[in-house]
């Protein structure tokens, strides 16, 4: 298990505040309870860190027809619904809700050169709102395969998240299961499919990013 580079500022800054705050109890002599709970407040803080920035590794197995889950999480959405900012069509919407307890890191679900890439500003609703996908801070991406197949995923910011990182650009070869960006702190992961799509998930069903099957193509 490592640590991933994202969280080094976050967890400077948590030792940083551990540090002073517990420095100011034992300068002023705070009684024994004061400075426990300070102890204990920052050993939690620390660890609560350390969980969120986790970069387990894992091995990817790469498959020309199946579209990886993106990110750790939950089902929470499967419909079909307009998409309008890029395919301007009809699509199979799949949704992965991602909690403060899951690995944060965001997985390219299939093989490809990224044919367009987007950054929206927005607003930072909880990421289960009707509208989060659409008024909310995101970033769109679509992914082209060699036989013309497009995919597009949208990283989607919550009330808590409130930075969305990426490593991808336009025009980028991408790999399967490659790291492909990075979400602070809990939110969503949004996968635009062709209709017919065979889904392999349900709503409900936890998955993991880069080695769960969400589709096949």
């Amino acid at each position: 298990m490592k640590f991933h580079k994202e969280g080094y500022t976050s967890l400077a800054l948590v030792i940083l505040f551990c540090f002073i705050v517990n420095a100011i109890a034992n300068y002023y002599d705070a009684n024994t309870y004061i400075k426990w709970f300070f102890y204990l407040l920052s050993a939690f803080l620390i660890l609560t860190i350390l969980q969120f920035f986790r970069s387990p590794t894992r091995k990817i197995t790469q498959e020309a027809n199946t579209i990886l889950c993106p990110a750790d999480g939950k089902v929470v959405v499967i419909e079909e619904t307009e998409e309008n900012e890029y395919f301007k069509d009809r699509r199979l919407q799949v949704s992965i809700f991602m909690s403060p307890v899951n690995v944060h890191i965001n997985r390219s679900p299939i093989t490809g050169l990224v044919s367009f890439f987007k950054y929206h500003p927005g607003k930072f609703l909880v990421a289960w709102h009707p509208k989060s996908s659409s008024d909310n801070e995101r970033t769109t991406i679509v992914v082209k395969q060699e036989n013309g197949v497009e995919v597009l995923f949208r990283q989607i910011a919550g009330a808590l998240a409130r930075r969305i990182v990426w490593y991808v650009n336009e025009g980028d070869q991408v790999e399967q299961g490659a790291e492909f960006g990075f979400i602070k702190f809990g939110s969503r992961v949004d996968l635009f499919l062709p209709i017919g799509t065979q889904v392999d998930v349900k709503i409900g069903d936890k998955v993991v990013g880069g080695k769960t099957t969400l589709a096949r193509l």
